[in-house]
């Protein structure tokens, strides 16, 4: 897992990983107890279900406030899902997993075979 605070405007395309890979943005406005929330929630549920397959990229709109229009945010905390295509919101601080995992089009990783590793 990568977690980064970037350029909302870079592009992601599909060529930038595999196809099991997800590409999150998470928008928050400064370390509110709300934002916090949300990104400990969000963490726990890539790792219970996207486990090596996904990165998380923290944009502070407090810090660049012009960077909520590239992915049309209007509340926050919000979730983009970029990839997989195509593009997924969620808006909230991510405490329910089953609402974020339906949300945003999230399959867990299938289990291993019974007697393999």
């Amino acid at each position: 897992m990568s977690e980064q605070t970037s350029h909302a405007g870079d592009p992601i395309s599909e060529e930038d990983g595999d196809p099991g890979q997800y590409h999150l943005r998470l928008y928050v406005a400064g370390q509110t107890a709300k934002s916090m929330a949300a990104l400990a929630n969000l963490k726990r549920v890539c790792e219970q279900h996207l486990a090596g397959r996904y990165d998380i990229e923290v944009v502070d709109l407090l810090k660049n406030p012009q960077l909520a229009a590239g992915d049309q945010i209007l509340a926050i905390p919000t979730l983009v899902r970029r990839l997989p295509a195509p593009l997924k919101r969620i808006i909230g601080d991510l405490s329910n997993t089953e609402k974020v995992l339906v949300g945003l089009d999230i399959r867990p990783r299938d289990p291993p075979a019974p007697g393999k590793p």
